[in-house]
């Protein structure tokens, strides 16, 4: 479904020099299947979602989905960032119908999208709020929902927990692990998170330090649905530990 062939990007500083980000990375993402790049900050993983998203064109190498070589933004791609990039004067309703009016579907079929939304997303008594009446962990559900609605062949998430503290992000991890297998929507995700991805993935492949390069892929076999008290288990425990001393050489 998604495939990234030789991906390099190069950045220009003011100053003239050239800063290579993200070095020939290549990987496969198959359909229905959660996958998930962990690195150390400031390695790339960013620059290199942004690349499959459109918004960053590759240096060198290709990104090819559904067969096609991607060369700008498009619908069939939705992107989650870590801050939660809501409408404030916009209620949560109006928020997750936003991008669906852009497309001037029927009010009826809106409708019928943002309450299928807003119920599995348990967002449904805060239809009406707006989001500062929100926690943080309830607004990126929002977020979340939002990108849904509109139906995108893949899902790609920047750290989208990253800002929420320790107790919010186990939760959301939990909401959202439960939410991809009830849809199983096609996820990229991102994160430096060790723990993190290897609670959410089918497959994790593992980052070096900038440039981002792939060092190591990891086939994550948990069953799901998974829980919180997986991260208590010895197995857990001791891929952790193995990825963990990998991500420092």
């Amino acid at each position: 479904m998604l495939e990234l062939k030789g991906v390099s990007k190069i950045f220009m500083q003011p100053d003239g020099a050239a800063v290579e980000a993200v070095h020939s990375i290549s990987a496969l993402v198959h359909e229905r299947e959660f996958v998930v790049f962990v690195g150390p900050s400031g390695c790339g993983k960013t620059t290199m979602l942004k690349i499959i998203a459109g918004l960053e064109k590759p240096t060198t190498g290709d990104i090819i989905f559904d067969g096609e070589k991607i060369s700008t933004t498009g619908r069939d791609r939705g992107m989650v960032f870590q801050d939660f990039a809501l409408f404030p004067w916009l209620t949560v309703k109006e928020n997750i119908a936003f991008g669906l009016r852009l497309q001037k579907m029927p009010e009826e079929k809106i409708d019928d999208i943002v309450s299928y939304y807003l119920k599995i997303t348990g967002l449904e008594q805060f239809a009406q709020n707006y989001p500062t009446s929100l926690s943080g962990g309830m607004q990126q559900r929002v977020a979340i929902a939002r990108t849904l609605a509109n139906n995108p062949k893949i899902l790609l998430m920047d750290e989208p927990f990253g800002a929420l503290d320790l107790q919010t992000r186990s939760k959301m991890q939990e909401f959202l692990s439960k939410l991809w297998e009830e849809n199983h929507k096609t996820v990229v995700f991102v994160t430096h998170d060790i723990e993190e991805a290897i609670f959410l993935a089918d497959r994790v492949f593992l980052l070096s330090k900038r440039p981002a390069t792939v060092k190591q892929e990891f086939k994550i076999e948990f069953p799901r649905p998974r829980i919180h008290d997986l991260k208590f288990d010895d197995k857990f425990f001791k891929l952790k530990k193995q990825i963990a001393q990998m991500l420092e050489y």
